[in-house]
């Protein structure tokens, strides 16, 4: 223990004003010793007129923050909740009666729907997509299936063109498409898709992402909105990931929510999404961003915005805002649920967060003044725009669980004259957690930060588009058995976060020797998160 104690007594003389008395001990030449001597004075002076009075700053700004972030976590549950109470929903807000087949028109009582499906590379999942959108209930002659396939293996291109003849051969009016390269990623593949001719005659477009498998009634339950309301541009759905008891058959069908402790997070983040902040959009002011998949489009509506836009990573989120600033309303119909696959690879995940966090920084520098100056919509619609769907959620959120839990928290640490409240320590933090339900781990918000910061800057990145890897019904029988022996060294590392979790380590230690605020107590499960991302803790192995 005396041992212990003395390597202590060291450790801290490094770093507080018992290192000049170290250095007293020393014999130095006196040129060096006055140099070393200016350096130190320098240092010093420039920690307390410089450095301090910085991280005080950001303190004070992270405090700012972390208010707006309560507030407005607090405001959209409110709003969602009473929602909920007062049992405003969709369907007793807007007409929404079943489409029913007139006997003198037929099915041209029902209008042409195009279900579009672009995939790449989609070997796991493709069965799955298209067969789900070919049983779709709808008059076989009122519905065009295209699956736009922008895959690069041949041998899997074949196979979905191969599933393609299959469904047309029972009838159903399904195209293959395919490009002669991926220019513009999804947001070119949808725009060549909508240039086809016999698109012209679709008033609708549902769009499914290669593993979203709808359920056969979903065009029944979601074009009444669009066909009684022509003020409406799209209905979005939610997404579900672990279906049980379906229907009369009651039989389980699972898809990966409680694989791993990666997508059981992921899960309670987008439960979250859709109840509180898609449920609050809707409500409010009729607005929120587009999902990219499960929701349906008025094909006017598309035309009108400019069509989809490769200016971003955030292509839906984009064609949504352009949709929204005309004057366009969407209707999130959280009752309509889609079964789909979470990324259970965290490789997958961290590419899906940056294209989640890089394209909307992005798309708000191009889209303020847009917002700003635009004349269909109220003062209040921009604010909430601006607002709250950028600058709280995206922006400010973001900042604050980075900067304040992994620099300022450890920092204040190391040096006592920066303060920090217990309240901003405790009580914010827990709240806006228990509000969230747990479902967004601070620990990635080190991958958020970065990815904002590539959007803003428009860095090297800031259009980089990696398709979210999905395993498909296979992965539990093939892909979870075997070792992932094929990574490269660097793929089995993160750094950044292995440095972070580091560095958090070692403040929670001095902090637990030498400290008596207790914030090792919060730095210690941070750091270990961040080892847990580092290590690929986190999801499951793939080979190769």
């Amino acid at each position: 223990m005396a041992g212990m104690q003395d390597y202590a007594l060291r450790f801290r003389a490094v770093v507080g004003d018992a290192f000049l008395r170290a250095y007293d001990e020393l014999s130095l030449p006196p040129a060096v010793a006055t140099a070393v001597e200016q350096l130190l004075h320098a240092l010093r002076r420039a920690r307390a007129e410089l450095l301090v009075p910085f991280l005080r700053g950001m303190v004070v700004a992270c405090m700012v923050m972390s208010v707006i972030v309560l507030t407005e976590k607090l405001f959209l549950g409110t709003v969602s909740s009473m929602m909920k109470v007062l049992r405003r929903r969709p369907a007793r807000l807007y007409k929404c009666d079943p489409i029913e087949q007139d006997e003198e028109a037929g099915s041209m009582a029902f209008p042409m729907v195009l279900v579009q499906i672009p995939m790449y590379n989609e070997k796991e999942v493709y069965q799955l997509s298209i067969g789900a959108a070919c049983r779709l209930t709808w008059p076989a002659d009122r519905l065009i299936v295209q699956v736009l396939d922008d895959s690069t293996d041949d041998l899997i291109k074949e196979l979905v063109q191969s599933e393609c003849s299959k469904w047309a051969a029972r009838g159903i009016n399904i195209k293959y498409e395919t490009r002669k390269d991926r220019t513009g990623y999804k947001a070119g593949n949808l725009t060549e898709g909508m240039k086809h001719d016999y698109v012209q005659a679709c008033e609708f477009v549902a769009i499914f992402d290669a593993d979203f498998q709808p359920s056969p009634d979903f065009l029944v339950k979601t074009v009444p909105f669009l066909v009684h309301n022509p003020k409406l541009a799209l209905v979005q759905t939610r997404w579900m990931f672990d279906w049980r008891n379906l229907g009369a058959t009651k039989i389980e069908i699972h898809v990966n929510a409680k694989e791993c402790m990666l997508t059981r997070m992921q899960e309670m983040s987008m439960d979250y999404h859709f109840k509180v902040e898609q449920e609050a959009g809707s409500s409010l002011c009729k607005f929120f961003g587009y999902n990219g998949t499960a929701g349906v489009w008025r094909t006017k509506a598309i035309v009108e915005s400019g069509g989809w836009l490769d200016r971003t990573t955030a292509e839906d989120m984009d064609l949504a805002l352009r949709a929204g600033i005309l004057g366009w309303e969407f209707v999130y119909v959280g009752s309509i649920k889609v079964k789909s696959e979470l990324p259970s690879t965290l490789k997958a995940y961290r590419s899906q967060q940056h294209r989640w966090s890089c394209g909307p920084a992005l798309l708000f520098k191009k889209m303020f003044w847009d917002i700003l100056t635009a004349k269909e919509v109220t003062i209040w619609k921009k604010f909430y725009m601006i607002y709250s769907f950028f600058i709280a959620r995206r922006i400010v959120s973001t900042f604050f669980s980075f900067i304040f839990f992994s620099v300022l928290l450890p920092l204040s640490i190391l040096l006592p004259e920066l303060k920090i409240p217990s309240w901003e320590v405790m009580y914010i933090p827990i709240a806006i957690t228990l509000l969230n339900s747990v479902g967004n781990p601070s620990v990635m918000a080190l991958h958020r930060f970065k990815a904002m910061l590539i959007g803003f800057f428009e860095a090297g990145r800031v259009n980089e588009w990696i398709v979210t890897q999905k395993l498909g019904n296979v992965q539990k029988r093939k892909t979870t058995l075997r070792a992932a022996k094929k990574f490269l060294f660097k793929e089995r590392f993160n750094f950044p976060e292995l440095l972070f979790g580091l560095f958090l380590l070692m403040t929670a230690c001095y902090d637990y020797f030498y400290r008596d605020d207790y914030f090792y107590l919060f730095v210690i499960p941070e750091s270990i998160m961040y080892f847990a991302i580092g290590f690929q803790l986190m999801g499951v192995n793939v080979a190769g």
